[in-house]
């Protein structure tokens, strides 16, 4: 079997114009970057605002192994299904960070015969979308810096800079730097952040901003500091937001490119799941479903993390309602869960698969919570016996969930009719009365444990002396009413890594809480996650290469 590179590189794409015009989409209302890639103008979007709305479908997923669980490939593969059957379909999915790309994960177009292509621009530099996002975020650290160096108007507290610089790329050693050392020409010297760029405010309010008018909202809103009195210092005050979205004003635009079958996708924004809200761009769902009768998007990591934060921050804020959620696992991750080295998950182990299935039971309890219709599908492997895939249809089935095998690494869309076939069957007969777990009139704190509670299974949380002071402080601010992003692993309901399965009598330990007045939410960092990821032992860049004729190689 070909390398997914491989696979994405003998493609035959169609030029992006005939994808368009599948979609009613005229050249005129392309913007293009090559013959492969372009974005939708703003005048088109406005054009079709009044169109009814298709059908919405998430995808989502169990907790992943270190490799995944694909969900981008099930994602893509069932966009490509519902084609096949016949129906108008659109895949409306996030942009790979080039962080994983070079670490442990390797690229985020999906796999196999199940891919969005071009996936070399795709994993790489794609529209430039991150770059720009990089050069506003690092433009307000700039202006910020120089307005205090400037003689301080504002009276802003050196020791109270809540704005951190970024880069999309792991890089262990800027997660703690000091800067403005030299001179006095130099800067005031202090310490400072770096946050990948993918868990940036600025790319969680591009993610969120229905239009232009409403990006600069967010971004004049977006505290970058306090000041000596304690009061927010906002990048409105500091004149960094014209700046800012002239940087983002291409970005703004959601990007159409093609799946290996030539299905429509949408690919916009990229925020990481379990630091930030983990989904594609509002702008490119909202515009999905006026396009095509079914829309499948995805939230990132597993539904404890991307799923929450899509049906809690993203659905509320945009007005938004899904029918249907695909939940994705793999009988590997169940027997994973259940206590299985990873050298023996190709053995056939009823008994580790039992003690793993918790896992799938919660997140479909999870799901259900929020009143949406759930379709189990199984990521197909050839480890995978017939005794095992029978055990866990039989679990989805007493659980009121349709079931179906995912092929479609193998085969393609083909490989993904008996989901499509599925997810048709839930959308006919069962109806969606989705509603967010908790309401926005409640505390800071009651949100935070209706989330460990409710989606978790923890049995309370645990807050920091520093975590109690900020929501007090960010309650007396006014912001007690935004919703929370709850920062935390993505391997454990639980926010240690090493607790697998569905652990019970745990406590999530909330160290620090600050809001993220642009985006509208309020982020909560629990345990040890970071806001900046480092490279493992041998990251996949190791493996990536580009040949004297400019092939590039090892991106998977």
């Amino acid at each position: 079997m070909k390398s997914d590179i491989q696979i994405a590189q003998s493609a035959k794409l169609l030029p992006i114009t005939q994808v368009a015009a599948a979609l009613d989409i005229d050249a005129d209302d392309l913007e293009l970057y090559g013959k492969y890639k372009a974005k939708i103008s703003d005048e088109y979007l406005e054009r079709i605002a009044d169109r009814k709305n298709g059908k919405l479908i998430l995808v989502t997923a169990i907790n992943p192994t270190p490799a995944g669980e694909g969900k981008t490939t099930t994602s893509v593969g069932l966009g490509q299904a519902l084609g096949r059957l016949g129906k108008k379909a659109v895949i409306a999915l996030r942009e790979p960070s080039l962080g994983p790309c070079f670490g442990i994960k390797g690229g985020a177009a999906g796999g196999g015969m199940a891919q969005i292509v071009p996936m070399e621009d795709l994993n790489l530099h794609f529209t430039g979308d991150f770059h720009a996002i990089t050069a506003a975020n690092n433009l307000c650290a700039a202006l910020l810096d120089n307005h205090i160096q400037q003689g301080n108007a504002l009276g802003i507290d050196t020791r109270q800079i809540v704005w951190k610089r970024c880069l999309d790329m792991n890089d262990r050693v800027l997660r703690n730097v000091v800067v403005g050392m030299g001179n006095k020409m130099d800067g005031f010297v202090r310490e400072d952040h770096f946050v990948i760029t993918v868990a940036s405010e600025i790319m969680a309010v591009l993610c969120l901003a229905e239009d232009m008018k409403d990006l600069k909202k967010r971004l004049d809103r977006m505290i970058v500091a306090y000041d000596y009195e304690g009061n927010p210092v906002t990048a409105g005050q500091i004149k960094a937001t014209g700046a800012m979205a002239a940087l983002l004003k291409d970005a703004l635009k959601p990007n159409l490119v093609q799946t290996l079958e030539h299905t429509p996708a949408i690919v916009h924004g990229g925020p990481f799941a379990n630091i930030a809200h983990g989904c594609n761009s509002v702008r490119a769902t909202k515009a999905a479903l006026k396009m095509a009768d079914y829309v499948v998007t995805e939230a990132g990591f597993g539904a404890d993390l991307g799923a929450e934060k899509f049906f809690d921050i993203k659905c509320r804020q945009a007005g938004l309602s899904p029918d249907a959620v695909v939940l994705v696992a793999t009988i590997r991750a169940l027997k994973y869960n259940g206590g299985v080295s990873k050298d023996s998950l190709n053995i056939e182990n009823l008994t580790a698969l039992e003690r793993g299935i918790v896992n799938l039971e919660k997140h479909i309890e999870n799901l259900h919570k929020y009143g949406v219709p759930v379709v189990v599908t199984l990521n197909a492997f050839v480890s995978d016996t017939q005794a095992e895939i029978g055990f866990v249809e039989k679990f989805c089935h007493d659980r009121n969930c349709d079931f179906a095998i995912s092929e479609v690494w193998e085969k393609g869309g083909e490989g993904g009719t008996s989901l499509a076939n599925a997810v048709l069957n839930t959308l006919e007969t069962k109806q969606s009365r989705f509603a967010p777990i908790y309401g926005s009139q409640l505390s800071i704190v009651e949100k935070i444990i209706r989330v460990c509670k409710e989606i978790y299974g923890a049995q309370g949380a645990s807050f920091a002396p520093a975590a109690v002071k900020q929501i007090e402080r960010l309650e007396k601010l006014g912001f007690g009413n935004l919703p929370v992003c709850m920062a935390k692993n993505q391997y454990s309901l639980s926010d240690d890594p090493a607790l697998l399965g569905r652990p019970k009598g745990f406590t999530i330990n909330i160290r620090e809480v600050y809001v993220s007045a642009g985006a509208g939410f309020v982020v909560v960092l629990t345990g040890a996650v970071m806001t900046m990821p480092g490279l493992p032992k041998e990251p996949a860049a190791y493996q990536i290469d580009v040949t004297d004729e400019g092939v590039i190689t090892g991106l998977f």
